[in-house]
Order: C-alpha cells, then sequence, then structure tokens
C-alpha cells in the first residue's frame, strides 16, 4: 500500500465512531511491568494512537514524546493527555522521518507500529530507534507475525527483526497470540549496546 493510501486508510479508521481494533485504551502489563522497575526517563512512544501508553508514562513521571501519522489520532491523544492532566509532547509525523527529533530516549516504545510498515520503510524506522535510544536504553517492541508471503495482513517474519542489529540486543522475548486476531505475536526486549 502506498503512503498516501495508508494515510488515508488509518485516518479515516480515526474518524469512524467505534474504536480501531489496535486502539484498546488500556496499557499492557508488559508495559505496566517496565514503569514499575524502571526510574522515569525520556520515552518515546512509535505508533502512539490516541496516546493511551503516553498518557500511563506521564503519569509515572515519565518525559514523553508520542509519534503517529493519523491527524485524528494525534489530535485525540492531545485531549486524551489534557484530560488527564499530563504534559507530553505529542506530534503528527512519519516514524520512518523523525529527524526533527533528538534523543537520547531511555525507553522506545511501539505497540504495533513496525509491523505495519511497507517492507522498504523498514530500515529507515530502525536507524531512527538506533539514533534515538540512550546507550543501556530499552526498546520494547510488540509485533505480530505473518506466516504467508503472500498475505496482504501486515506482520512481519522473523528474518525482518534483523535490522536492528547490531546496535540493539535482544534481551527478553515472549511469544503468544493476538487475541483480537488470533496470530502469533511477541513482546520483544531490546537493550542498547553501550558505547561506553
Amino acid at each position: 500500500m502506498d503512503r498516501l493510501k495508508r494515510w488515508f486508510e488509518f485516518n479515516r479508521w480515526y474518524l469512524r465512531r467505534e474504536r480501531p481494533p489496535w486502539d484498546t485504551g488500556v496499557s499492557p502489563p508488559e508495559l505496566l511491568a517496565f514503569i514499575e522497575a524502571h526510574p522515569p526517563g525520556r520515552a518515546l512512544d512509535l505508533g502512539c494512537g490516541t496516546g493511551t501508553n503516553v498518557v500511563t508514562l506521564a503519569r509515572h513521571g515519565w518525559r514523553v514524546t508520542g509519534v503517529d501519522f493519523a491527524v485524528q489520532a494525534i489530535l485525540a491523544a492531545r485531549r486524551k493527555a489534557r484530560a488527564a492532566g499530563v504534559q507530553a509532547d505529542l506530534r503528527l509525523g512519519d516514524v520512518t522521518r523523525l529527524n526533527d527529533l533528538t534523543g537520547p530516549f531511555d525507553l522506545i516504545l511501539d505497540i504495533g507500529c513496525f509491523h505495519g510498515l511497507p517492507v522498504g520503510s523498514r530500515p529507515a524506522y530502525a536507524r531512527n530507534v538506533k539514533r534515538l535510544l540512550a546507550p543501556d536504553g530499552t526498546f520494547l517492541l510488540y509485533v505480530m507475525f505473518k506466516d504467508d508471503a503472500r498475505s496482504k495482513r501486515s506482520g512481519i517474519f522473523e528474518a525482518d527483526l534483523a535490522c536492528f542489529a547490531p546496535e540493539l540486543a535482544p534481551v527478553a522475548r515472549a511469544d503468544g497470540q493476538d487475541s483480537a486476531r488470533g496470530r502469533p505475536s511477541a513482546w520483544l526486549t531490546y537493550r542498547r549496546v553501550s558505547t561506553r
């Protein structure tokens, strides 16, 4: 799907009366466990949607930037942050073109953005993550996998994760099944290899 069509499709979801299937409105237990185990710092939520996780992080003392390319999602995220009484930097933008962002971020979070990108856009995304993540910083990534190359549904193959090496080292993985879509999924935790 070309960039303009993807932009239109995602924005259209947010204009509908029902919530998009990926927008649960609840922060996942994996993120909550991370927050409990780490002191607040700077966080970047890639594909932040309506800002649920941005608000959760900000409520726990994190300085958060959220990026999404859906206009309606960012507008909703700004309303949600205001209603929660938290400060957050919510930006309309393309996660493959983050030249205006400066790191480092102690946490980069992606819940379902990477696996929705066109294959040709994934290397630029990975370069941004590697550039923006602090030494010893954490990249929390939730992905869905494809089992068939001919499938039109979003998802990645195991080999697609190689774009994060060698700068990001995998430290944990929890495989599962996406409950809403019944597809193989995983929570992946990467650590930025320190250059000290």
